[in-house]
């Protein structure tokens, strides 16, 4: 009896704790409902859409920005020759109608007179201080006469040119005006990959135009043009947004938006921008002096690739490979070596060839400063005074960027042998040695070693790396080229078909 009573009483309440835990859920799903039917659509909305806050409001930026960013025309006299207007049919000897062709178009030619044409010139610029400096591009304002700046507020004023930097296509201009809006400039090297950015200038002539996008990628080396490490955007840039700023959401100027990558002549998603940085110390130059002087190294660097790295014991590709010291440089005096490879410029890392040429053009002349290098598996510092790069030294960069080496071809490094070693080789003149090899290159295609000594190239005498990479790079591509080599102490000859 007492056990029948207490199952009982169990039973109960649990069927108790039940319909107590019912009629609570209950309460509490009316207790919501009640909640939502007292919220405004409003705040339903942003609960249920809370990533849409996260996107910039580029509104008050652009108020803000616009003052300060110019309208730059001007007009650039292009001149030609007659003959590129009017030429001579090509007609033979005895023909009939030479002699009446030549009438018209021999020494008394009446349109044989120097042709000019007028182009008129539009670009974008902005104001870096309240007494009339303004940034543009070197290639909105060389060559131009009536030099025109126009503000936001319709002011225009006649500009002159302070100096320009052909390098890094900058130019300085200055208008007489005071208290005018500047822009601030802030740091391209705190710059990252996906940021959001606002370019404003004049495409096309549609004046203040602003357009954003984000930053696609960063320290891009385009064909000659080493010494500027672009920002690349996606932000529209089209012909007249040249010279214009590119801002931050702060409304830092962080880059000057230069060129387009296009087929079409407007923009197709590629834009790309000069790191204020660099701007800063060309500006800087040009208000000083009117020019600008460049570090200079004296060498010749290439990038590498897997089968490069792990020739010279690296796991992964990274520095800039040296295949040619410029004797008499300040590499030259500081000990670098062809097959050296450059980790670190003045404390700052080098993972790519294309690094090194703006750390060094941007270093101050007669600087001393550490460069960390790789040799022959070792790591060392060796110390370089940084000296000045000449305009002949420039324009030979510019027609032979580093990265496009004779070397390079053959797929080698290598080095000028001292002339306290070359009796014990039993060499009577200079010759190099290959220092590296990459083994997918042309030269280890053609049985060529790490250690050979090369006498002759396509039955040239060989005495320096200089004299080597000029041949090769002159050589045709596509057909067996003789070269005679030391090997043990034993001359053989070889042959190497270079890639065209």
């Amino acid at each position: 009896m007492n056990r029948t009573l207490i199952h009982q009483t169990r039973r109960w309440l649990s069927l108790s704790f039940v319909a107590l835990l019912a009629l609570t859920t209950q309460a509490c799903a009316q207790e919501a409902s009640d909640h939502a039917k007292s919220q405004t659509p409003s705040q339903s909305s942003a609960a249920a859409a809370p990533q849409l806050s996260s996107l910039p409001d580029f509104t008050q930026l652009v108020h803000n920005a616009a003052p300060a960013v110019v309208s730059i025309t001007g007009v650039r006299i292009i001149k030609s020759d007659a003959g590129e207007q009017q030429a001579m049919p090509d007609l033979p000897p005895n023909s009939p109608f030479r002699q009446f062709f030549k009438h018209f178009f021999g020494p008394n030619n009446p349109f044989d007179q120097p042709f000019e044409s007028k182009e008129r010139i539009l670009g974008s610029g902005f104001i870096i201080s309240s007494d009339g400096y303004i940034v543009t591009n070197r290639h909105v304002v060389v060559g131009d006469t009536d030099l025109k700046v126009r503000l936001l507020d319709r002011h225009e004023y006649t500009a002159k040119v302070i100096g320009m930097d052909k390098r890094t296509d900058l130019a300085l201009l200055k208008i007489d005006a005071k208290q005018l809006p500047t822009l601030p400039l802030g740091n391209s090297d705190h710059l990252q990959v996906g940021q959001w950015v606002l370019a404003i200038g004049n495409p096309f002539g549609f004046d203040y135009t602003a357009t954003q996008g984000i930053i696609s990628a960063l320290s891009r080396n385009l064909p000659d043009e080493n010494y500027v490490p672009f920002i690349q955007t996606d932000a529209a840039v089209n012909p007249g947004n040249s010279g214009g700023p590119l801002l931050n959401l702060k409304g830092q100027v962080v880059g000057v938006n230069s060129q387009i990558y296009t087929n079409s002549g407007g923009f197709m998603g590629l834009s790309f921008a000069i790191p204020i940085n660099i701007v800063k110390d060309v500006i800087d130059q040009l208000k000083a002096h009117g020019k600008v002087s460049y570090g200079w190294l004296g060498v010749m660097v290439q990038g590498m690739d897997q089968s490069l790295a792990q020739s010279f014991g690296l796991q992964q590709p990274t520095g800039a490979l040296v295949a040619q010291v410029e004797p008499g440089s300040p590499a030259a005096k500081a000990g670098f070596k062809s097959g050296d490879i450059i980790l670190e410029f003045g404390g700052k890392p080098v993972k790519r060839s294309g690094d090194l040429p703006p750390l060094v053009g941007s270093t101050p002349v007669g600087t001393v400063v550490p460069v960390d290098i790789l040799r022959d598996g070792k790591h060392m510092t060796l110390k370089v005074k940084i000296g000045k790069l000449s305009e002949q030294q420039m324009k030979a960069a510019h027609e032979k960027p580093p990265a496009d080496n004779g070397h390079g071809r053959m797929g080698i490094a290598t080095e000028t042998i001292p002339k306290d070693k070359l009796e014990a080789l039993g060499l009577k003149h200079d010759a190099v040695v290959i220092k590296a090899l990459n083994p997918d290159g042309a030269a280890a295609k053609s049985g060529l070693q790490v250690g050979d000594i090369i006498l002759d190239f396509d039955r040239h005498r060989i005495t320096s790396s200089t004299e080597l990479n000029r041949l090769v790079r002159q050589a045709p591509g596509g057909r067996p080229i003789p070269i005679l080599i030391l090997r043990d102490k034993t001359p053989l000859f070889t042959a190497i078909t270079l890639p065209k």
